[in-house]
């Protein structure tokens, strides 16, 4: 049977496609972009994993913070090795545990009893616990003090003579300093109590410097 020609005015429908040659080179151009992104979006990984650790730890230390004014009583933040009952109180520790605390504070340690039922009662009296690095790999944390009590106005005690701080630091992002590529961070607690989260290589004058 012969084909009726295509009525006057309208085109033969065309059928489009792509070349080998032209995917050859839409695929050097993705791999060419993807190994430029690549230490980029490394780099903003491991960033971000110091950031969530960082915002972790503050969280906590404000949970502590709000527990002690909301109980009328002493409620102390500590970081520890672990969360098992072999836990030890560290200022590189990488996990949090929030507690009551009286008059005996000895007795109220969480020290070798981290992985307590938590219990407003039953010493240690544990209120709340996290593994404050979350998977975040090499994520380090340096604090000046393992432990921070708050009393009944939300203020540390007793008084520190200078903020408590602690620092986030991540090995896999590189250096703090400025030659580095790490945007490491610190979470400060004044003596009045304020709890603030800075990055200690911006200068003084930037309102997120330490």
């Amino acid at each position: 049977m012969l084909k009726r020609p295509p009525a006057c005015g309208v085109r033969p429908e065309i059928q489009a496609g792509v070349t080998l040659i032209e995917l050859i080179v839409s695929l050097t151009l993705l791999g060419i972009f993807m190994a430029v992104a690549a230490p980029s979006f490394s780099n903003w990984l491991q960033n971000s994993r110091i950031r969530n650790t960082a915002t972790s730890l503050s969280a906590g230390i404000q949970l502590a913070k709000a527990e002690a004014v909301a109980r009328n009583t002493a409620v102390r933040f500590q970081l520890t090795t672990s969360l098992t009952n072999d836990c030890a109180l560290s200022t590189s520790g990488t996990n949090w545990v929030i507690n009551v605390i009286g008059a005996n504070t000895a007795a109220d340690s969480v020290a070798n009893r981290c992985a307590t039922a938590p219990s407003d009662t039953v010493a240690p009296r544990i209120l709340h616990t996290k593994p404050s690095k979350d998977g975040n790999g090499s994520v380090q944390v340096a604090a000046n003090s393992s432990s921070v009590a708050f009393n009944s106005l939300g203020k540390p005690t007793p008084t520190p003579n200078a903020p408590i701080t602690i620092d986030i630091s991540n090995s896999a992002a590189g250096s703090c300093d400025a030659s580095g590529d790490a945007t490491c961070l610190r979470v400060v607690i004044t003596p009045s109590g304020q709890v603030r989260m800075c990055n200690p290589r911006l200068p003084s004058t930037d309102v997120q410097a330490c």
